[in-house]
């Protein structure tokens, strides 16, 4: 069982690192196309809607779909490492109670 937990907390460690390379390639193309048109927006537009709608897409709508597919890739690899920050957490603790 303690071998079993050690590998399942391993493969966790190995999914987040692959999800944070996947991702960083994903949004730095994304990233690359904004900074070279001087797209400007912050990390409360990321999370607001309304906001970003009001103050960057209408600023830059030529870039709309650049703009959102940042922040979808963003926000779902937020939403990746939490989880699995999450399921590590949760087999280090079974791990750490069961030696």
């Amino acid at each position: 069982m303690y071998v079993l937990l050690v590998s399942i907390i391993i493969g966790l460690f190995v999914a987040m690192l692959f999800v944070n390379l996947y991702f960083r390639a994903k949004v730095l193309k994304v990233y690359g196309v904004l900074v070279r048109n001087r797209v400007q927006f912050g990390a409360a537009h990321l999370f607001d809607r309304q906001k970003l709608e009001e103050e960057v897409l209408s600023r830059y709508p030529q870039f709309r779909g650049e703009i959102e597919s940042f922040i979808r890739h963003i926000r779902y690899s937020i939403k990746m490492a939490t989880v699995l920050i999450v399921l590590i957490t949760a087999f280090g603790a079974v791990l750490m109670y069961f030696r």
